[in-house]
């Protein structure tokens, strides 16, 4: 694995424990973020590579309140949970930034981050990134198919369709009592998933609306479709890069606690 930059495809589409040196710096960031195209799932970013030095920042947890000052009380509106923004500066607990569309002001810096996540199911590891700077590798097993890419659920009587989807996600969820220790919830199926399941007869018009709806309002899709669902990041992992998973990606519970702390509901994750 060698690269230095972030994924452009992750935006659009979707305190600590690590060392002082990566965290984000205080100084000004005006690289700017920028949402891929519509076709931007079709290959990804390290296949095309569409990979630059910039520093990726992104809405955290939930809509955040947008103030014209560093220190104003009264609100200019509002960005939603995994906004993309240039972070332009940080005096304080607030940082300045900009959206896309222009938008500039002043938001809590607890709101924002820059973490995303990297699944090679190829290497059978796990990349954490802060903006463009790897942090940490970690072993990982991988699902009973490692490489093929995610059609339907699986199951006893289909275990090749036990596979990990590819593609960007995000977390939607952090279950802190799975029974894999603890547990980072993907947002799979997305709608495209149920696109392709609605045409092949996998799911019905009723449950793709239901993922639709979910995607939309950054919402856990339903999981219980023939599409599959519960694609996890979670614990009691070996480290020897195993293939025993369902689809999901295991590490060892020591890893998973580091993750636990940097990951926040929001974060990216890039499946490959």
């Amino acid at each position: 694995m060698r690269t230095t930059g972030w994924l452009v495809l992750l935006l659009g589409t979707i305190g600590s424990v690590l060392p002082a040196s990566a965290q984000p710096s205080a100084s000004p960031d005006t690289a700017r973020v920028s949402p891929p195209t519509a076709d931007a799932e079709a290959s990804s970013p390290l296949q095309r590579g569409m990979l630059r030095e910039t520093s990726l920042f992104y809405v955290v947890d939930g809509s955040t309140t947008l103030h014209n000052l560093p220190e104003a009380d009264t609100p200019t509106g509002r960005l939603s949970m995994r906004t993309p923004v240039t972070r332009l500066k940080c005096p304080g607990e607030r940082c300045r930034v900009r959206t896309d569309e222009g938008r500039v002001g002043y938001v809590a810096a607890s709101a924002l981050s820059n973490v995303w996540i990297h699944v090679s199911k190829a290497e059978r590891r796990v990349y954490l990134y802060r903006g463009s700077t790897l942090v940490s590798t970690f072993e990982a097993d991988m699902a009973y198919n490692p490489l093929a890419d995610k059609k339907r659920s699986g199951g006893e009587g289909r275990r090749d369709h036990w596979r990990t989807p590819e593609g960007a996600f995000y977390v939607v969820h952090k279950n802190p009592q799975s029974r894999f220790y603890k547990a980072l919830v993907l947002n799979y199926p997305k709608v495209k998933d149920a696109r392709r399941g609605l045409e092949s007869g996998l799911i019905s018009r009723s449950q793709y609306q239901a993922i639709k709806r979910a995607q939309d309002e950054l919402r856990m899709p339903p999981m219980n479709t023939d599409l599959g669902g519960w694609i996890e990041i979670h614990g009691d992992g070996t480290g020897d890069g195993t293939a025993w998973t369902r689809g999901c990606v295991a590490v060892r519970n020591s890893v998973m606690d580091v993750l636990w702390e940097q990951v926040r509901v929001g974060t990216p994750v890039l499946v490959e």
